[in-house]
């Protein structure tokens, strides 16, 4: 049963969003990615920003062969991309594990996505890919597509499920503490940093999809 999971990403922390760089409150809003042989070319709208500014900024970027308009309207404008999408790790797995593109908009700081996976494993693969070419996932919600309060663990995924529920078992979060981030790292068969970003998402998933919730409802 397929999945949805919305999640933040900051701008610079993929080829995409680097590239598509914009200033003040111009926001870019991704229409469709399409799949052309190997590459991936993006439709996007571009909200409250000088073209020609915009174009210019986006054609000088290195990864891009040129960008095209393809409508224009007074506030907005609908661009495509000629680019070399090889190099941008989010949007290769987004495509290799055939995500749906339900929406994605950008600002100069952040973008927030929202995906529709096949069923919760694939999601979870798809986590774990990124965590492993470290592109940081701020996962706000991860729910059933036809039970919105059916979503599992409350949003998170199995590998920040599982560090988790490690860290207190071992005692982490005891005073004094019983183990250290390093022991968990070892024991989870990864580094150090990745345990201490794994828990710290891991709580902010929780409280965003219980208590903030909760209090939304209140």
């Amino acid at each position: 049963m397929s999945v949805i999971a919305e999640f933040r990403v900051p701008s610079t922390d993929f080829e995409l969003g680097r590239i598509l760089t914009v200033d003040g409150d111009t926001t870019i809003e991704l229409d469709r990615l399409v799949p052309i042989g190997d590459a991936t070319v993006p439709l996007f709208w571009v909200h409250n920003s000088t073209r020609d500014s915009f174009v210019e900024n986006v054609q000088n970027h290195p990864a891009v062969n040129k960008t095209s308009e393809v409508d224009v309207f007074e506030d907005r404008t609908l661009f495509t991309l000629d680019w070399q999408s090889t190099e941008d790790r989010l949007i290769q797995g987004i495509q290799e594990h055939e995500a749906q593109l339900l929406s994605a908009v950008g600002t100069p700081e952040i973008w927030e996505f929202e995906l529709r996976f096949a069923d919760y494993d694939v999601f979870t693969e798809f986590s774990t890919y990124c965590e492993e070419y470290d592109i940081p996932l701020d996962i706000n919600y991860v729910y059933n597509a036809t039970e919105p309060d059916a979503h599992p663990w409350y949003g998170l995924t199995d590998p920040q499920r599982e560090a988790m529920t490690l860290a207190v078992r071992r005692g982490y979060y005891d005073i004094p503490r019983r183990c250290t981030t390093k022991e968990l790292a070892d024991e989870l068969g990864i580094s150090d940093q990745a345990v201490t970003e794994r828990l710290r998402r891991a709580i902010v998933t929780l409280v965003s999809n219980t208590l903030i919730t909760a209090e939304s409802a209140e």
